[in-house]
């Protein structure tokens, strides 16, 4: 009987968990062994759903510990289906100013959902290719850094907006 109400309380946790999270329409992860190099560029291909309504976009990212820094600089590149390429540089908050990381998780594990791009039709049918880079600079250093340790998965969300 104790077995039976372990399973029924996964299932029902499942279920919640599914519920909550209606809006989503595109939500995969990669994983990044060890250290993300500089040179290494995360992809992503989506068929958007269809070309008339709005999708907010979202780069996630999971980071530990190890992850000694404020902030994060990502290139984001959308590659569109007929060739055309819209190229971003971004910066994220990864640490508030005590140098706290940033994000959601009771382990050292923290999830960071952080805004690519608001109310996006996505008008060209066909599939898209999101590419993720770091971007990554030791202030005072003109290179770039080579091994960015602590990220240990790089994800690409697109979900329906909340219409309120």
């Amino acid at each position: 009987m104790q077995q039976n109400n372990i399973w029924l309380f996964f299932l029902m946790l499942s279920f919640v968990y599914i519920s909550c999270d209606s809006n989503r329409v595109y939500d995969t992860y990669t994983s990044i062994p060890n250290k993300w190099h500089k040179d290494s560029v995360v992809s992503f291909k989506v068929t958007p759903p269809d070309s008339t309504n709005a999708y907010n976009l979202f780069v996630n990212l999971r980071n530990t510990n190890s992850y000694k820094y404020n902030n994060l600089f990502l290139i984001v590149e959308m590659v569109f289906p007929h060739g055309k390429t819209i190229k971003d540089t971004l910066e994220y908050r990864m640490a508030d100013p005590s140098g706290k990381l940033l994000g959601t998780g009771y382990t050292d594990v923290k999830e960071n959902k952080l805004w690519y791009k608001e109310n996006v039709i996505f008008q060209e049918s066909g599939e898209y290719t999101v590419n993720i880079q770091q971007a990554m600079r030791e202030n005072g250093k003109v290179n770039g850094v080579k091994e960015l340790e602590g990220i240990t998965d790089v994800g690409f969300r697109i979900e329906k907006p909340n219409n309120k």
